[in-house]
């Protein structure tokens, strides 16, 4: 117990009493464990998920190879000699009933599993735009004025082939996300994810059922100018079982994203330019920056 109480820990029902906590937590770790979401997102809901995962992962590679998407690297990923633990299916457009349909058309989905995915990205979707609304509001800033609801927002599907031959090897390098907000339905039995703090030291996040992780992506460094962390994680292999988890990403306005002006002041200038996260995922992934080391691109000449 004493390892999962070092990430901040957020009640999700107690706002506006949690909103200095939240702060602290992003400022400090950059990520959270949430509590009390259920209401939003019921646990049987997640256990449908997971089982719709772990029966598209069981689906003959063939079939998996048409999950492709419109950006580089966001589709199926194969095991390869850079990552052979890893595999992951990728949806682009989880909030709009058309990037359900053709995620679940190239993977010859049923029905069923249609109707499990939809209603999973559903209540996803209002569950991290809650979160992002109270990340404002929590700064004093009107969350209504920001229209996170219009954001695009993305899944990946994580499958870990462990194995006793791959334990005390490394199952996903170090990186941070590119996006604003993350959260992760973690595997949960199977450990092996860790964030690393503020002194450089990797923490284990180990597994809690009844939670969610959160993390803080690049996005929402520039929109926070710099107040905000943006935590390195990785996922190490401890344990040799398959381990499956569900990332949802909330990536950023289609137009231009730029640090709150009120958080812009004489005592604090503005760090960063203005980007698209689009613009921004680019320049990542053509300098092969993915640790966060990207930002620095973005920095004002007086920063």
């Amino acid at each position: 117990m004493s390892t999962k109480c070092n990430i901040p820990v957020i009640d999700l029902q107690d706002f506006p009493n949690q909103s200095s906590k939240l702060i602290a937590a992003c400022e400090d770790w950059g990520c959270f464990r949430l509590l009390n979401y259920q209401q939003a997102l019921p646990e049987t809901l997640m256990i449908e998920m997971k089982t719709v995962v772990i029966a598209l992962f069981d689906l003959p590679v063939e079939i998996k190879r048409r999950n492709i998407d419109v950006i580089a690297g966001g589709g199926y990923v194969a095991p390869s000699p850079k990552i052979p633990l890893y595999e992951a299916l990728g949806l682009h457009d989880m909030t709009s009933c058309s990037g359900v349909d053709g995620f679940c058309a190239q993977l010859d989905a049923s029905p069923h599993q249609r109707d499990t995915i939809m209603r999973y990205a559903e209540a996803v979707h209002g569950l991290i735009v809650d979160i992002g609304k109270k990340l404002a509001e929590s700064l004093g800033v009107k969350s209504e004025n920001i229209g996170f609801e219009n954001w695009t927002c993305r899944a990946r599907l994580n499958k870990y082939h462990f194995s006793p031959q791959s334990v005390g090897t490394t199952g996903g390098p170090m990186h941070t996300d590119s996006g604003f907000l993350t959260i992760l339905q973690d595997d949960e039995g199977v450990g092996g994810l860790e964030v690393k703090n503020k002194s450089g030291d990797f923490v284990p996040v180990d597994p809690w059922p009844g939670t969610l992780l959160v993390n803080l992506g690049d996005m929402a460094t520039v929109w926070s100018n710099g107040r905000f962390c943006n935590v390195k994680h990785r996922v190490q292999c401890k344990d040799a079982n398959t381990r499956v988890s569900i990332a949802s990403f909330l990536l950023g306005p289609e137009e231009i994203l730029e640090p709150l002006s009120e958080l812009v002041d004489d005592d604090n200038p503005r760090v960063f330019v203005p980007t698209t996260y689009e613009d921004y995922r680019k320049m990542r992934f053509s300098t092969k920056l993915h640790a966060g080391e990207a930002l620095a691109l973005l920095h004002t000449l007086s920063s």
